[in-house]
């Protein structure tokens, strides 16, 4: 064979080396994509997992807890707890100053309203320089998981009134409250406050189990949302009802600022 010969063999070998070194190189590059791919996949099929059960727990955080009856009210000697359909009076007959409150015991402003001014709206009631009509409204009934809390809750409270417990009651739930978009509490466990704040009167476990005050409450609600009296402005010119509202003489007012000591002193 040829010099010419043996040089062009040659480079046709290297040629050919030089290929499969660039397929190689591209079988590995593949590879590695492929492996980065599946890598991706399973990262977020596990924070898709992780999500869906912190979601189910945080969903299901209720499910078979205690409500914890708390030490938050201490209604004091010649206080009367006296309900009138779907509305509950607290306070002392003469009180100078009278509000309405309305509230979710779903709604998370509810519950912030109560920790800042529960104690001292209660404290006024002691004193004899207050009473506060309770109005129980159903605005986040759709808002557990299932449907429902607010209603169920409202309605135990109703019955909790008819036990001279509706304020321990009340407050329990508050400070209890489950999350919004969770699922509140059953009506066992309501029962179960009732009995633990001292309820012993088979009616307020019937009263529960049995939506006695659904209708009245529901009938309650509707009224509320057309009151005129009673719309507020949320701005970027939406007006509506909301919770929670405060109303003096049966108009709302801003519940904002020190609002309780310009209505005692008002």
């Amino acid at each position: 064979m040829g010099g010419a010969a043996r040089n062009a063999r040659k480079s046709r070998q290297q040629a050919a080396a030089a290929r499969s070194v660039a397929q190689a190189r591209g079988s590995k590059s593949d590879r590695n994509k492929i492996i980065a791919v599946v890598m991706a996949v399973v990262v977020v099929a596990a924070l898709v997992i992780g999500g869906v059960l912190w979601i189910n727990s945080s969903k299901n955080a209720t499910q078979d807890s205690a409500i914890q009856p708390g030490t938050t009210s201490a209604l004091g000697p010649g206080v009367v707890e006296k309900r009138d359909g779907a509305v509950v009076a607290v306070g002392k007959p003469g009180a100078p100053k009278t509000i309405d409150l309305y509230a979710d015991f779903l709604c998370p402003y509810c519950a912030k309203l109560q920790q800042d001014f529960g104690p001292r709206m209660e404290k006024a009631i002691n004193d004899g320089q207050l009473t506060v009509r309770y109005h129980m409204v159903l605005l986040l009934n759709k808002n557990s998981d299932p449907p429902g809390y607010s209603l169920d809750s409202a309605n135990a409270a109703l019955a909790a009134a008819d036990q001279q417990k509706f304020t321990a009651f009340h407050d329990a739930l508050f400070k209890n409250q489950p999350q919004e978009g969770g699922r509140g509490y059953d009506k066992a466990q309501l029962i179960k406050l009732g009995q633990d704040l001292g309820i012993t009167d088979p009616k307020f476990a019937q009263a529960v189990n049995a939506g006695t005050y659904d209708q009245q409450l529901q009938t309650a609600f509707q009224q509320v949302q057309s009151d005129q009296k009673l719309q507020q402005d949320f701005g970027n010119g939406q007006v509506g009802f909301g919770t929670p509202t405060v109303a003096v003489d049966g108009k709302a007012i801003p519940a904002s600022g020190d609002w309780l000591t310009k209505v005692l002193n008002g």
